[in-house]
């Protein structure tokens, strides 16, 4: 896992950019502190920050180039069938002077081109300069599991693999407005969408390919199978052969490493799953779980154990009270270089952190919810289309959902809350449903938020089409019954590429750990994708598949039982120790009105809400602009 930055120059005013390229690429030492390195050309300059994983030898270190001297490569990522691509290319005549997946890689582009991504299964985000043909290619893996931004202006683009690098070009720093309205609803930022103007994400499957200002082209060489597509016809049992035997593939592939490797286990069905199929590769496989002692609502460390014990794996439980939380929030606040206020970000950093004093790589059950169905909302969707008794009276007591205390503290309060989000949604059509249940806020809120001289610099025909792409797939009315794998791919399209795994990559990057994701290896993704619905979701039971075709090997312990989740005490923290910074500092009230992005009064009314006897979720609302506040002051003051 690595860093990796860069400057095209279309011009001599552009080129004089490049003398930012050392500290771009020193921001970006956390994602590799055991190397870095530049490669310099007139026009086009590299940069590469790495964390050794495979090859532990200089001479795998990048960039690096071909024996010619022609190419020159910057990739941040692993490939984990190099193996076999190594061998084509050995057939083929190609020789190779390390055993790094970074020189099958560049050999696979140097012989076959971009056509090469088709034979890659990994994931990465990559820069490869032609110097013959002054010709940049820039690539990012199919599910978008890692980062790659893009500046451009009239005399040069600039990559990296986080913000923070660009910045250091001293670019210019322009709000997005779009963007913000997005967050506010959100409390993280769409797919391709970037705090500032004139930065984008690289879309996830896609390549760029750069050979000057005029000649600039972006491609698409891989999407997730479409909803519209017909269902696979396999009988049930059948299914799960098939999904074993792609997943135990999936886990094989990504145990390659020279260095030390683990598991992420949580308790829960994805992350027992993939202990349960790694641990026939490694012996004595290293566990990591994360307890909570004074939160005991989302502790599920016994299940954990439970599996561990099965499976005889090297178990490690790191038991945090809320002070161990509480220590380590303004080190992940500090590392964050775009508003991003998932909370359960906490989590992962210091599970993160804790992780990296024993290995340098770990699988993680990410993707899961999002392929098999395992979110509240599926459920929701599922029993709102199947229609009922039950359903007519969850709906009709709306006034009453709305009336009672509400708070996802304690397990009445949360299914109030969560009674009132599925009366509110089936009262709208599916597209307006799927955006209301993926937000926090609506857009009426969100607006309300924005001082006067924000909402004027909204480009709202922008902003709609931005949100009609995501929805695109939600079909309305839907297209005959139960089936709803579209909500399942808008999911892995927007709440995957734009929250869990921006999430995964920052918190583990930021304590130099490699977290590698077997669900979303991209033959499980084409294949889970295309199967029914019926084997996602029936009844009460969420990813039924995933859940049976394990059945027999995990402990029994594991099933019917609750998905918690995490939540940090937000609340808690807002009300004591974050208050101070809150009202003094961050959200005061000169400073608002000074700053003159928000609207003062409603800010003042959220406080109050804040205080009040019944907060309801205000508190994530609260988060998202606290996290917005505290990155403005850090980039803009």
């Amino acid at each position: 896992m690595c860093g990796i930055t860069g400057i095209y120059a279309f011009n001599e005013i552009g080129r004089f950019h490049s003398i930012h390229l050392a500290n771009a690429v020193q921001k970006l030492n956390k994602r590799g502190p055991d190397a870095q390195n530049m490669s310099l050309h007139h026009f086009v300059n590299l940069g590469h920050t790495r964390l050794s994983i495979l090859d532990l030898s200089n001479a795998a270190n990048q960039p690096m180039q071909d024996e010619s001297e022609r190419y020159t490569i910057v990739f941040n990522g692993e490939i984990f069938n190099f193996q076999d691509i190594r061998k084509k290319l050995e057939a083929s005549g190609d020789t190779f002077r390390t055993h790094s997946d970074t020189e099958v890689l560049l050999k696979a582009y140097m012989r076959w081109g971009a056509d090469c991504l088709a034979e890659m299964n990994g994931f990465f985000a990559l820069a490869i300069y032609d110097n013959q043909t002054e010709e940049l290619f820039l690539a990012r893996d199919r599910m978008g599991v890692k980062p790659l931004l893009i500046y451009q202006d009239e005399d040069k683009i600039l990559f990296a693999s986080e913000m923070k690098a660009l910045l250091a070009y001293n670019i210019g720093k322009e709000l997005d407005y779009n963007a913000l309205y997005t967050y506010l609803q959100l409390n993280y930022l769409p797919p391709q969408t970037t705090i500032l103007k004139n930065v984008r994400k690289l879309p996830a499957g896609h390549y760029l390919r750069i050979k000057g200002r005029n000649k600039i082209e972006e491609r698409a060489y891989y999407q997730m199978p479409s909803p519209e597509l017909p269902r696979i016809s396999l009988e049930y049992n059948v299914q799960k052969k098939q999904l074993h035997e792609l997943l135990d593939a999936s886990v094989q592939r990504r145990l390659i490493s020279d260095v030390p490797l683990g598991c992420f286990l949580s308790g829960g069905i994805d992350s027992s799953v993939l202990t349960a199929l790694a641990s026939r590769h490694t012996p004595h496989l290293n566990t990591f779980s994360v307890g909570y002692r004074d939160e005991k609502f989302f502790d599920e460390t016994s299940y954990a154990e439970l599996v561990a014990k099965k499976f005889n794996t090297n178990h490690t439980v790191f038991s945090l009270t809320n002070h161990d939380l509480y220590a380590e929030l303004f080190n992940m606040l500090d590392y964050i270089d775009e508003p991003f206020a998932d909370s359960s970000a906490l989590a992962v950093y210091i599970l993160s952190k804790r992780t990296r004093e024993k290995v340098t790589v770990a699988l993680s059950g990410d993707g899961a919810d999002e392929l098999f169905s395992g979110y509240n909302k599926h459920y929701g969707e599922y029993m709102m289309r199947q229609g009922g008794w039950k359903m007519n009276i969850l709906s009709a007591l709306l006034p009453l959902w709305k009336a009672l205390p509400k708070s996802r503290q304690n397990p009445f309060s949360n299914k109030i809350r969560q009674f009132q989000r599925f009366a509110e949604g089936s009262r709208v059509g599916e597209k307006q449903r799927y955006w209301q249940w993926a937000t926090l806020a609506n857009e009426g809120e969100a607006r309300s938020l924005l001082s006067a001289d924000s909402v004027g610099k909204l480009q709202e025909a922008d902003y709609q089409a931005m949100k009609a792409d995501i929805l695109q797939y939600i079909h309305e009315p839907n297209r005959g019954g139960e089936d709803f794998n579209e909500v399942l791919y808008t999911d892995m399209n927007l709440v995957l590429v734009g929250d869990m795994l921006p999430k995964v990559d920052l918190m583990s990057m930021a304590n130099s750990l490699e977290v590698r994701t077997p669900f979303l290896d991209y033959t499980v993704v084409n294949f889970v994708s295309q199967l029914p619905i019926s084997s996602k979701i029936e009844g009460k039971m969420r990813k039924r598949i995933l859940q049976d075709t394990f059945r027999e090997i995990l402990p029994a312990e594991l099933y019917n039982r609750p998905k918690h989740g995490f939540e940090v005490p937000l609340l808690k923290w807002l009300r004591g120790e974050l208050r101070g910074l809150l009202e003094n500092d961050l959200l005061q009230d000169d400073f608002i009105r000074e700053q003159n992005i928000f609207n003062p009064e409603e800010i003042k009314r959220l406080k109050n809400k804040l205080f009040s006897a019944n907060p309801g979720d205000i508190h994530a609302r609260m988060w998202g602009l606290l996290v917005f506040q505290y990155w403005w002051k850090k980039y803009f003051v």
